[in-house]
């Protein structure tokens, strides 16, 4: 009999398929996540979840899960949705997608850059709405990259990545990350303070993960810090950004510009006044958007998953030491 497992959104064939063909799939095939209640139901006797980063796991969901519980994989790289001790003390191993959105996503986090600093979503707002009626030397006057002062806070794989490609606008970069001991190559840019990194940053591209101590990191005396002039760019966790500091910020002037790919909430509510501000632009969580990336994503999910569902070691472990746990009890 295949093992009975439950996938909480539709994923890209290239692992849903994968999946079909070993498990017995209950799918989740609603556009909107399903809901706590709805996913207490779902994983009942479940043998493996798969699950989006909208989905909360946590010990009341494990438990309903109960104790044939084998295995949960996670569609994302980051993994603060879930409660790991909690799963750890289970037993139960949980993967993620590390290292394969990395270019992906330095590719939209530059882009925001270049779309801000160039006002791009204005002015074709603009054209669209026909209020084009000739060219003007003053209109959407933006601000350049090319030479300008990048801020990196977190230089982890995508914050590297994000420094790779400013070499090629020959801009300076200054990054600061909160682990002291991340690797980086001199030739990258200049490790600064945090404080520093703010007031100098022409363009500020936030890339840490999403954790108590980072939580609202951007907060109103950050802002305060930043230029008049600086871009911001999220393309992390929305929950780094105080959404109320910002929206304030980008109103006074505190800030020229805001550019985001993930929001707290998520999604923003449409009243939200950051949508009605002309200097802030939002994009609907895209980082890792592109055919090839999603593919290798659902590939990496699905193996995880198989993995746990056999007993094997997932190929990519949040939490490894399940593994040593039952090693040390045999």
């Amino acid at each position: 009999m295949k093992p009975s497992v439950f996938v909480s959104r539709k994923i890209p064939a290239a692992g849903l398929e994968l999946l079909e063909q070993h498990c017995s799939v209950d799918l989740w095939t609603a556009e909107l996540p399903p809901s706590y209640d709805t996913l207490l139901t779902k994983v009942r006797d479940k043998e493996g979840v798969l699950y989006l980063l909208t989905e909360q796991i946590d010990s009341r969901l494990l438990d309903a899960a109960g104790p044939g519980l084998k295995v949960l994989s996670g569609f994302a790289v980051g993994y603060d949705n879930v409660d790991i001790p909690a799963a750890t003390e289970r037993g139960i191993p949980v993967g993620h997608t590390p290292g394969v959105l990395t270019e992906t996503t330095a590719d939209l986090a530059f882009a925001l850059l270049l779309s801000a600093g160039r006002r791009i979503y204005e002015s074709a707002r603009f054209a669209q709405q026909g209020r084009w009626q000739t060219w003007s030397p003053t209109a959407f006057l933006g601000r350049d990259a090319f030479r300008a002062t990048l801020g990196i806070l977190g230089m982890g794989r995508i914050g590297q990545a994000m420094a790779r490609r400013a070499q090629g606008f020959e801009m300076e970069v200054v990054f600061h990350d909160p682990n002291d001991t991340t690797a980086v190559d001199p030739k990258l840019g200049n490790r600064l303070g945090f404080d520093e990194v703010l007031s100098r940053a022409d363009f500020l591209s936030v890339h840490v993960p999403l954790t108590p101590q980072t939580r609202h990191l951007i907060d109103r005396a950050a802002l305060q810090q930043m230029k008049p002039t600086a871009t911001l760019i999220n393309t992390s966790r929305g929950p780094v950004v105080d959404h109320d500091a910002l929206t304030e910020a980008l109103a006074q002037g505190e800030i020229g510009y805001a550019a985001l790919d993930v929001t707290e909430p998520e999604p923003l509510p449409d009243d939200h006044p950051l949508f009605d501000a002309t200097n802030c632009l939002i994009v609907p969580h895209i980082g890792s958007a592109s055919v090839a990336t999603r593919d290798k994503m659902a590939s990496m999910a699905a193996e995880n998953l198989l993995a746990g569902l056999r007993g094997r070691r997932l190929p990519h472990c949040v939490n490894p030491e399940v593994y040593r746990d039952a090693e040390e009890g045999q």
